[in-house]
């Protein structure tokens, strides 16, 4: 570059609440353009936000690269990022960061390489890392978390490091990973045979590759010719000699959902009923939207429909538009959906792809070559142009709520989005958000609804088995009770399930049988002393699994081997308790030995596409009886289900949490709309020991509207969500004492220097329910308010101006938070 120096304000991906001032020679990028910059003693690309001069900055570095000919991140995009950093209180290079593929935003890499032996004891986790790295070649931190799947392992390298076993270098950023293949071209066009034939001499086997590449159209890839069409690398080579060929790399784009057979459009014919919404979400389109519509469509109503009418009408007039789905599970379905719908016109992203497949449905999207994104929370941010319409599926769905900075509800955002682009936002559910509710009464949202099911079908009817009664009965029964299955934990499937499952085993039916608990047993406790397994890491008791003979967290993957004498007391007489769907998949495959099962949990779904798998064996009709947690119980359509079975009801109603009711009732809503969707019809079993909460009811009844009011009324007091507004601020240390005195420490500063004059009320702080995660210990409070911009400021004021005291302090800010535990 050359001409004059000009200076530009960068935002780097990292948690400061600033932008930096770097040189540029000529003239200065655009917003939103990605640079290279020197930081500290890194390399990390930035994202320009805007002109910056040099006063009041003492040391001004210069742009190592300018890495775009165009902005990677569009203006509305950048306007959207800076809303989300101010609303949920993080920085400007992090929210950009979220919206692009993660090689364009690529920092330095921690590579990590064995110097020598272990030296003293290793831990279990410390001896998988060194074992990784067995090879001798160093590997990047993030290939080693995602092939170890322990959770962070950055723990265990600073322990390593420290002891001289291994040492951690910083690469620069990688270029974008363009895949490319190599190609024959036609370099000169030769119509006369008999010239051909003097330009080769006696090499006909050149003559052949010739006609053979000029018959393909003039380009032919080189593995085809020298793999199926059986010319040597020689031919071509000679060829190339004689100026008839060029051999060049051709880009290609991968599309992971190419071989994913979609199958033919089935031409639905909408009801009145969805003729009706659809007539209004299109009319509201055309005039220009105005609010957001919430539709609520009972389980089968054909929500599916109404959103492809829609965007059907949408890409008719041009416009582009966004499908978010909330769980990879729904993505392959939905996917295969929308392109017999719609063909080659969908882009799909999510976090299973790998980082060339996410980049190439990116730029698929923003050369405008796609012009529908379907995928998963991210795929909010897709770079759809002339964007017309955002589809949140299941909008209920926890999933939507990010776990780290930036900590935003993709809900919300889609609501923003669709406002400031002039775009129709579409939330759909059987079972909305009661924030969503909430705003239709207060009439922020529009409703539209689908009360019934489409072809004249019913919701299925419910039946609620009472496990109090039914394990009174299976105590009395010496045999357990007559048909019931059991385990060493207790009842699992009482005997109305179990006679209910058998009965569509001898009907050739399929079964949906749900426990929201992975694992076999959820402790190990011994009988003599009472002690119990609890992970080293985190407050909270190990899983056991059986398949693997081992003991696992489920928050941050520590495992170790199963036990088999008690550590504290020595005593054999080990209790496995709890159960986890690993124990029902046994219970059920001893008591339903002829029938086909497939389990769907985190456990078994942990390869690309082991979701598509397990879902297209369903059906196909090649799976009897389908066991898994919540993420089989929503969005999926399979009409040969008839029965569906809930082992406990009662996991996850107790929680200390504020949301568990409401989340029960969905799932168990969800759940009940998998039967029935077909001509044969349905049936639904729930078990539990509540049959008489009014959660459990509700489900029962099918009865959405009931539920939310009797919750709504419950959250008044003391006030929650959405009532008012929510801050969950969080402090951890690794040292407990040090998470304790800051959260007071916070708490004293909020209530003298941050909320006084505003209606902001401070609660706590307290120890957060799970005490000790991730090795380090857990205080939390919260902030309540019924104002939305004054409990911001409250929260952006502690996040600027409160500094905690000690080593390794943290504090987490959760804005709107999803969950309390």
């Amino acid at each position: 570059m050359s001409g004059p120096r000009s200076y530009v304000r960068v935002a780097l991906p990292l948690p400061l609440n600033q932008t930096f001032t770097y040189a540029v020679d000529g003239t200065p990028p655009r917003a939103g353009t990605r640079v290279l910059v020197p930081f500290q003693r890194e390399e990390r690309i930035g994202f320009v936000v805007g002109h910056g001069g040099e006063e009041g900055v003492k040391r001004i570095r210069s742009v190592l690269t300018v890495m775009d000919t165009e902005p990677s991140v569009t203006e509305s995009q950048l306007r959207l990022a800076r809303w989300m950093a101010d609303y949920y209180i993080t920085s400007v290079g992090i929210a950009l960061r979220t919206m692009l593929p993660s090689v364009l935003s690529d920092t330095s890499r921690d590579v990590v390489t064995l110097l020598d032996g272990p030296k003293g004891k290793l831990s279990l986790r410390e001896s998988r890392l060194v074992e990784a790295l067995a090879s001798g070649t160093g590997q990047s931190v993030r290939a080693l978390n995602r092939g170890l799947r322990m959770g962070s392992i950055w723990p265990e390298i600073r322990t390593l490091t420290a002891a001289g076993v291994v040492s951690v270098e910083t690469l620069p950023p990688r270029p974008a990973p363009v895949k490319t293949e190599r190609v024959v071209n036609v370099a000169r066009w030769i119509e006369d045979i008999e010239e051909l034939n003097q330009l080769v001499g006696r090499a006909r086997r050149q003559a052949e590759a010739y006609q053979a590449l000029a018959g393909s159209g003039g380009t032919v890839e080189l593995a085809h010719l020298t793999g199926q069409a059986g010319f040597s690398r020689s031919v071509i080579k000679g060829l190339e000699e004689k100026g008839l060929a060029v051999i060049e790399d051709r880009e290609v784009e991968r599309d992971p959902f190419a071989d994913i057979a979609t199958g033919e459009d089935p031409s639905h014919t909408p009801t009145d009923r969805q003729q009706e919404v659809i007539r209004a979400l299109i009319s509201e389109y055309d005039v220009g939207p105005t609010k957001p519509f919430l539709l609520h469509g009972v389980t089968g109503s054909g929500k599916t429909l109404v959103y492809m009418e829609v965007l059907e009408h949408v890409l008719a007039r041009g416009g582009g538009a966004i499908v978010l789905v909330p769980e990879i599970s729904l993505t392959p379905q939905t996917v295969a959906r929308f392109r017999a719908r719609f063909g080659d016109q969908v882009a799909v992203l999510h976090s299973a792809l790998s980082d060339g497949e996410r980049f190439d449905a990116w730029r698929q999207l923003r050369s405008g070559r796609r012009r529908i994104a379907v995928g998963a929370r991210s795929a909010l941010f897709a770079p759809v142009a002339d964007l017309g319409v955002i589809v949140v599926d299941e909008e209920h769905d926890g999933s939507y709520k990010q776990s780290e900075a930036p900590r935003y509800q993709a809900r919300d955002m889609a609501v923003l989005r669709g406002a400031q682009e002039g775009a129709l936002c579409v939330l759909g559910s059987a079972t909305p958000a009661l924030e969503s509710w909430h705003n239709v009464e207060r009439g922020k949202f529009r409703l539209v609804s689908l009360p019934d099911r489409v072809g004249g079908g019913s919701l299925p009817p419910v039946r609620v088995i009472d496990l109090r009664e039914e394990r009174k009965k299976s105590k009395e029964a010496s045999s357990g009770g007559k048909g019931a299955a059991r385990s060493e934990a207790g009842l699992v499937l009482t005997t109305p399930l179990v006679e209910a499952v058998r009965d569509r085993l001898r009907r050739g039916e399929q079964t949906i049988l749900l426990l929201n608990r992975r694992g076999y047993s959820s402790f190990v406790q011994c009988r003599e002393c009472g002690d119990v397994e609890i992970c080293p890491a985190c407050s909270i008791s190990l899983t056991y699994h059986r398949g693997t003979n081992r003991l696992v967290c489920h928050h941050c993957r520590h495992e170790q081997p199963a036990p088999k004498r008690c550590p504290r007391c020595g005593s054999t007489d080990l209790s496995f308790r709890g159960l986890g769907t690993e124990q029902v998949e046994r219970v059920v495959a001893e008591h339903f030995p002829e029938a086909r099962l497939a389990r769907m949990d985190v456990d078994t779904t942990s390869g690309k596409w082991s979701h598509h798998e397990i879902l297209g064996r369903v059906e196909r009709r090649e799976v009897d009886i389908l066991l898994g947690t919540q993420m089989i119980a929503k969005g999926l359509d399979f009409p040969g289900v008839t029965l569906v079975g809930v082992v406990n009801a009662d996991v996850g109603m107790h929680l200390p949490d504020f949301r568990a009711t409401e989340r029960t009732f969905q799932l168990l809503s969800q759940v009940a709309g998998r039967a029935g969707r077909g001509k044969l019809g349905g049936e639904v079993l729930i078990q539990t020991a509540l049959p008489q909460h009014y959660a459990i009811q509700a489900a029962t009844e099918h009865d959405y509207v009931t539920f939310a009011a009797r919750e709504l009324k419950e959250r008044q007091h003391p006030a929650y969500p959405p009532l008012v507004r929510l801050v969950n601020v969080v402090v951890s240390s690794p040292v407990p004492e040090d998470a304790a005195a800051n959260a007071e420490a916070a708490g004293r500063w909020l209530r003298t220097r941050g909320t006084p004059g505003l209606p902001v009320e401070v609660i706590g702080p307290a120890p957060s329910p799970i005490e000790r995660l991730h090795k380090r210990w857990r205080w939390h409070l919260l902030l309540r308010s019924v104002s939305v911009k004054d409990i911001g400021a409250v929260a952006r004021r502690l996040q600027s101006d409160f500094r905690p005291r000690g080593p390794d302090v943290r504090i987490v800010i959760d804005r709107d938070p999803s969950a309390l535990l």
